[in-house]
């Protein structure tokens, strides 16, 4: 039977790589930096690539090798890399297909180490960047450029849940033949697959849900084989290889990610209607809120909503504040996609080295707040909101 042919859930659980001698049932760990040759020849061939095989783990383990695979099938891609870390898959992603003169068209709202990387670091290599208002997507044709080869957008976008259109994306991508990247982290696998409405390639920070419960760094690439051999070359040179036991942990975590992903996305849904019709919320962005902006492509493109719900405390930067210090069981924490709720105020921690105006223009607001819902009882999760709102 296919793989291609399962169901995502199982996907996600029975794909293993050959077993060992031991015929285990789980994947064991592979702990071990490099891997031996049976002969002179068998060396010479590994290393010119005419067999595929493991040969030292900075290049490939087994660990590594199962979760790209699950991942992947997940997402409908052809080939992918694991990173240690979700911007380790960022910039190695870019830093492998880029040249010295090329052009980045991307949308306002991204994660902030990528928007550094685009302002900071890349223009070095005289690489540029356009920022497209992500509430605006008639606007994106206006800002390709004859060197423009990138086309990059987070949808649900962090922190605002602003969602983008990733069929329209699509589409000007083949327009314009520009290589198509979402970071689908906020959506995983299970909610959500870009490669269906025309990315070329999907990344993930597989620190947040897919490992789900904050306990290990990690960073995954998927899609076109070609570009995934870019990416692969360049990054056994480089060296930001995911380990081994963070693959396995990942690995595992996808065989509960559906479950997980259904109750996160179950209690979301309900914090985000109590805040919804609080007096101290001016307002609150989740994708499956009729009152979501975006509502009628959130529900085109995306199983779920997800977990994350942003809102807006009357009173600006100060209220958030005071909002912080009065939680008591949710988590201040920089992380999201954990089994525990976490609430973050952008303005006064994240993004506060930036101006009013260049917070306004990526929708972050003085009083936005953040609110990755996690797996407690949802009630506990509100009274917690409710008493620390007042």
């Amino acid at each position: 039977m296919s793989n291609q042919n399962l169901g995502l859930e199982t996907q996600a659980i029975r794909t293993q790589l050959e077993r060992s001698q031991y015929l285990e049932h789980s994947v064991p760990l592979y702990l071990t930096s490099s891997f031996i040759f049976e002969d002179a020849e068998d060396m010479r061939a590994s290393f010119a690539e005419e067999k595929e095989r493991n040969i030292y783990s900075r290049f490939s383990n087994p660990n590594t090798s199962e979760f790209v695979e699950k991942i992947c099938q997940m997402e409908g891609a052809e080939d992918g890399y694991a990173f240690a870390t979700g911007m380790a898959a960022v910039y190695s992603t870019f830093a492998a297909l880029l040249n010295s003169g090329d052009h980045i068209v991307s949308a306002s709202s991204v994660f902030g180490s990528t928007h550094t990387l685009f302002t900071k670091y890349f223009p070095k290599w005289n690489i540029t960047t356009s920022y497209f208002d992500v509430n605006k997507p008639e606007t994106i044709e206006n800002f390709i450029q004859p060197n423009t080869k990138i086309f990059y957008a987070e949808s649900p976008t962090n922190p605002a849940v602003d969602i983008l259109d990733l069929e329209l994306l699509g589409q000007i991508a083949k327009k314009h033949n520009l290589i198509l990247i979402i970071d689908n982290c906020f959506a995983t696998p299970y909610i959500q697959n870009p490669i269906q409405f025309g990315a070329d390639l999907v990344i993930h920070s597989a620190t947040k849900l897919i490992d789900g419960q904050g306990r290990v760094l990690g960073g995954v690439t998927v899609g076109r084989s070609d570009l995934i051999r870019e990416i692969y070359l360049f990054s056994r040179n480089t060296g930001p290889a995911l380990s081994p036991f963070n693959a396995w942990v990942l690995s595992k975590s996808l065989e509960t990610l559906p479950v997980r992903i259904e109750k996160h996305c179950e209690n979301a849904l309900k914090v985000a209607e109590f805040l919804e019709n609080h007096p101290n919320v001016a307002s609150v962005k989740y994708p499956f809120l009729k009152s979501h902006p975006q509502y009628d492509v959130a529900k085109k493109q995306m199983k779920l909503g997800g977990n994350i719900v942003a809102f807006e405390i009357k009173g600006g930067i100060e209220s958030g504040r005071k909002f912080l210090d009065k939680i008591k069981l949710c988590s201040l924490s920089a992380n999201l996609g954990d089994t525990r709720s976490i609430v973050t105020h952008p303005a006064s921690t994240t993004h506060s080295k930036l101006t009013e105006e260049e917070r306004l223009a990526v929708s972050i607001t003085d009083g936005l707040v953040r609110v990755s819902v996690g797996l407690e009882t949802v009630q506990d999760v509100i009274n917690d909101l409710k008493q620390a709102l007042g």
